[in-house]
């Protein structure tokens, strides 16, 4: 039988004097951090909150009417967000028109196909058009876009899809499908950037056993990359979306400022965030102040409602995707 040998004074000593680790830090950081999602949840509430008080006057006045009327007349105080609705919503589903597939297409290349030697000034390119200033588009939309646009691209639209009611009526140049277009040139840097990050990061073991099961080079980047990457290219288009409902100054420049309801591209529209910015300095009186502000409050849940929408979307994309491959 062993003995194990008495423990020397000072040792005993030292262990004595030493105290459990102390979880304090961990506790603090988990506090701290807590915290900081908190304020941004606060934060959504009080924009909510202030922009429901701020309107309070014409909730009243109007109700459920401001968002089902088209009638934007400060003469007669009478206010209907309708046609601001219609016009944020068709420019921005535009603008993903165009913008997502050039997007996707272009962070594909530059991820899979590009030769090294390009790929870099191409990216910074991409960088450098994100860093262009929305006033300095704008004045490009006028003097430079819509010229071109009124002279070859709408024409030939009208000609040969004028059978259908979006390429109909006179062509005046600032149009609705004008504001899509400035739109697609600003969010298409974000969506290429996030893209290009997300396919990055798929692992090269995908492509690897996708190459060794015989796949071509489409094959692999079709069934190894994008589907592994599918929902992180949709997070980037709703990023991309979300900078295309609140785009301001340069659509206010080239969409044509006019509230009406048409089914015809070729027309003049108005968005929720270009009304403010036309007319929040001109607004006299207390109720068109305040319907100002309500625009701005519906701005703020269309937003929101999209988002949500949209984690929707994802959560069935994951859902479906799940189930799949328990089949």
């Amino acid at each position: 039988m062993t003995i194990a040998a008495p423990m020397p004074v000072s040792e005993r000593s030292a262990s004595a004097r030493m105290t459990p680790p102390s979880r304090f830090g961990d506790k603090a950081f988990e506090w701290l951090t807590l915290g900081m999602a908190l304020v941004v949840i606060l934060m959504i509430f009080l924009i909510g909150w202030q922009l429901t008080r701020g309107s309070s006057l014409a909730i009243q006045k109007f109700g459920l009417r401001f968002l089902t009327t088209s009638t934007w007349d400060p003469v007669t105080e009478e206010f209907g967000a309708l046609p601001f609705i219609y016009g944020t919503l068709v420019s921005s589903l535009i603008a993903l028109l165009i913008a997502v597939p050039l997007s996707i297409a272009t962070a594909i290349y530059l991820t899979e196909l590009a030769p090294l030697w390009i790929r870099q000034p191409i990216v910074s390119l991409i960088e450098m058009l994100a860093a262009i200033p929305s006033v300095i588009l704008g004045l490009w939309g006028i003097f430079v876009m819509i010229p071109w646009l009124r002279n070859y691209p709408f024409p030939l639209l009208k000609k040969l899809f004028g059978w259908t009611p979006f390429f109909t009526g006179p062509i005046l140049g600032p149009s609705m499908l004008a504001g899509g277009i400035i739109i697609a040139i600003m969010i298409l840097p974000i969506i290429t950037s996030v893209s290009r990050e997300i396919l990055r990061s798929v692992p090269n073991l995908q492509r690897e056993a996708a190459y060794a099961l015989g796949a071509t080079r489409w094959e692999v980047t079709r069934i190894a990359v994008l589907s592994y990457a599918l929902k992180g290219l949709f997070g980037a288009v709703i990023l991309g979306l979300g900078r295309a409902l609140g785009e301001t100054l340069a659509v206010t420049m080239v969409i044509g400022n006019t509230p009406q309801i048409a089914a015809s591209l070729f027309k003049p529209g108005y968005t929720l965030a270009s009304v403010i910015a036309n007319e929040f300095t001109e607004a006299t009186t207390e109720i068109y102040l305040q319907a100002l502000v309500e625009i701005g409050l519906v701005l703020f849940g269309v937003t929101i409602a999209v988002n949500l929408l949209a984690q929707l979307l994802l959560r069935t994309m994951t859902t479906t995707s799940t189930t799949r491959a328990v089949q």
